[in-house]
């Protein structure tokens, strides 16, 4: 590095291969000192002098100003001669590469060799050392170092020879489907006299004229079109990477099939109000459309863990199971009182010695202290801080069969209260405490699910396990064409029968086995062999659940109606009311029941298409067999996957429209083999003949 101030003859004449420029305010002055006949050299910062002079003699100062007089020369010719030179060929540019090759041309036409390469390409990196202090460990486990690299790649890359064949590729790491992530083309363009039109190898797509037969966009294979003469054939043979399907609407109404297994009950969602309702819910269903029940709720209060941070009607809650229960008490410290058997504060003496013999246990910081060791918080109670007061827009009730559905489920650590009044046989009951009637204090509720529930806890059974969501886009079901079965998947045919072939239900649809077909169009009590559709009882039309009019369908109801406990157990799937949805799903064995059908709902001019990251163009749209135009008669949100009408005429003329379209989503992903020919005889300008 060479020195910023001078200071001997070989500094000033020394060339070194790299240094750093010299600051404008240093300097290096030269004056001649006629007493000692020398040339000195001194360095100045400024107007200071800085460092020691030194001196040359005249000679030395001759020969120092010519070898400098002689670099500045020749550096200054180099200069010259460098603008002066004819410009020369050209480093190859690997991003942007244009090559002529005659021979090529020959073969694939002009425009020789072209390579363009975009992207970017980012890489971030690291090391991660974990530490782990615990003595059960070998001391060589404690520690672990390992690098951390996190590639970011965008590229695309597009080759051409000629104006025959094309080559492009795209690479992204950061896209949000694997099959976006790489996608590869090689494309042979003949030309108009030749064969062979097009060949393609990578991502294809084989669209056709057929109505019956669309093929397909998201393929991967080989795909070719030829012409022979009056005759173009195009042929595919690839792996397709989607599925296909078709959603039908008329008059802005859509219809959507389904298919729900036996453990897809919607869970944490709906429950009974006591251990009454549900020991009384099959009875008061067994003659629909009447329900025999007596009883009318009137008043609910719903209560649930605040994870909102609202606190505008917060209370403090002390939910406890046995609450109001007569028949169904657990913990032996309580005991019934009377003879009525409908819930009520003071079906035991429960409520009874909370006012007054543990009142203070409404101090929620004491409740654990007042109450005896017996009650068990999690299995007994659940105490909450700052509950949150549902708003009557978040739940719906049923007051006649007893039970509430929210809105939104639970979580699995919320707790869940109610309190509520009725009346039976004109008489009113109450069941907790309401907010406006206990001001102090914590408010005594009826315990519907604890943080933790379980098969072992009390209210394990309150959680209903009989209703069964169509979808999160099913609402406002209408009852025309409606259409649902129940199936059982045959151990020795592997197809699914809507009947089970032994004990006393050998003979009867399942359907009606599960008292879903007792009515007949006209609601005379003749089954008909279809769904009885009877809103609020056996679906819920606003939000598209079906609901059982049993409490246990594929359990406890379904043993009883085959009478043959021997037979029952090949078929009953019992684990399913008696354990958690992860331990019941082991049984394959006996999960085996399937509710299936379609149902119509009314969606305005928009069409869900259940599904998302649909590939682009794979949507077609028809009216009564016409096509329709994208942008002129619908829209697409290929994201969300949605078809608008944007065509009125259509909406207003009720013409039914049908949707296809092929589903690329990782959780519906089905890869199969596709292989086709599309035939297409033009006769004439007017009249062509086709086949696929």
């Amino acid at each position: 590095m060479q020195k910023t101030t001078v200071e001997t003859v070989e500094d000033l004449t020394k060339k070194l291969p790299a240094g750093l420029q010299t600051p404008s305010n240093i300097r290096t002055e030269v004056f001649y000192d006629y007493k000692t006949n020398r040339y000195v050299f001194q360095n100045k910062v400024g107007d200071k002098v800085t460092g020691i002079p030194f001196t040359m003699t005249p000679a030395e100062y001759m020969e120092y100003t010519l070898k400098e007089s002689n670099d500045k020369y020749f550096k200054d010719r180099n200069a010259i001669r460098k603008e002066d030179k004819p410009a020369g060929k050209e480093p190859l540019p690997f991003f942007n590469l244009r090559r002529s090759n005659t021979l090529l041309e020959d073969v694939f036409g002009p425009g020789g060799i072209q390579l363009t390469t975009q992207g970017s390409i980012e890489l971030s990196s690291g090391l991660i050392r974990n530490v782990i202090d615990n003595p059960t460990l070998p001391e060589r486990s404690r520690k672990r170092t390992r690098f951390d690299l996190d590639p970011q790649i965008q590229l695309n890359v597009n080759a051409k020879v000629g104006n025959k064949i094309n080559f492009g590729l795209n690479y992204d790491t950061d896209a949000a489907f694997n099959f976006d992530a790489r996608r590869v083309k090689l494309a042979y363009q003949g030309d108009e006299d030749e064969i062979i039109k097009n060949m393609e190898a990578g991502n294809v797509s084989m669209t056709t004229e057929n109505s019956l037969i669309n093929g397909g966009t998201a393929l991967f294979g080989i795909k070719s079109d030829l012409q022979f003469g009056k005759l173009r054939v195009s042929t595919v043979l690839s792996q397709q990477e989607s599925e296909s399907r078709t959603i039908s609407s008329r008059g802005a109404v859509q219809t959507t099939p389904f298919e729900i297994n036996a453990d897809q009950y919607d869970e944490n969602r709906h429950f009974f109000l006591s251990h009454y309702f549900r020991d009384n819910y099959d009875k008061a269903l067994a003659k629909l459309p009447y329900v025999q029940s007596a009883v009318s709720i009137t008043r609910l209060e719903v209560w649930v863990t605040n994870k909102r941070s609202s606190y505008d009607q917060a209370r403090d809650i002390l939910a406890l199971a046995d609450l109001g229960e007569h028949s169904s008490i657990h913990n032996p410290l309580w005991s019934t009182t009377g003879t009525e058997t409908v819930p009520h504060n003071d079906a035991n003496t429960m409520h009874r010695e909370l006012i007054s013999t543990y009142v203070a246990a409404r101090d929620i910081s004491q409740t654990a202290a007042v109450l005896p060791s017996t009650v068990i918080m999690g299995r007994d109670y659940e105490k909450i801080e700052s509950a949150r007061l549902l708003t009557p827009s978040e739940y719906t009730f049923q007051p006649q069969l007893g039970y509430v559905s929210l809105r939104t489920p639970l979580q699995a650590d919320e707790v869940l209260a109610v309190a509520y009044e009725y009346i039976y046989n004109g008489k009113a009951y109450q069941v907790g405490e309401f907010s406006s009637n206990q001001n102090v204090g914590a408010l005594f509720l009826k315990l519907l699910k604890p943080v933790s529930l379980s098969p072992q806890a009390y209210t394990w059974d309150l959680m209903m396990k009989n209703i069964y969501s169509l979808g999160y886009n099913a609402y406002n079901i209408q009852k025309d064409r409606f259409k649902l079965s129940i199936t059982y998947q045959s151990d020795t045919t592997g197809v699914y029968l809507n009947y089970i072939p032994e004990g006393d239900i050998r003979d009867h649809l399942l359907l009606s086995v599960m008292n879903l077909d007792n009515l007949n169009s006209a609601n005379d009590p003749h089954p008909d062999g279809i769904f009885d559709f009877l809103d609020g009882y056996t679906v819920m039309a606003d939000n598209g659940r079906i609901i059982f009019p049993v409490v246990e369908p594929f359990g406890s109801h379904l043993r009883k109606m085959i009478a043959d406990d021997a037979v029952a157990e090949k078929y009953v799937f019992q684990q399913l009311y008696d354990s958690t949805l992860t331990v019941a799903r082991q049984f394959a064995e006996k999960n085996k029941f399937r509710i299936s059908g379609e149902y119509r709902g009314s969606s305005g001019a928009e069409l869900n298409l259940n599904a998302t990251n649909i590939t682009r163009g794979s949507v077609r749209v028809t009216a009564n067999g016409v096509a329709l135009i994208e942008g002129t008669d619908y829209t697409v949100d290929y994201i969300s996957g949605t078809v608008t009408i944007i065509n009125q005429a259509i909406l207003d003329a009720g013409t039914p429209v049908t949707v296809t379209l092929e589903n690329q989503s990782v959780f519906n992903m089905q890869r199969k083999t596709m292989m086709g020919v599309d035939l297409a005889y033009n006769f004439s300008k007017d009249f062509r003949v086709g086949a696929t």
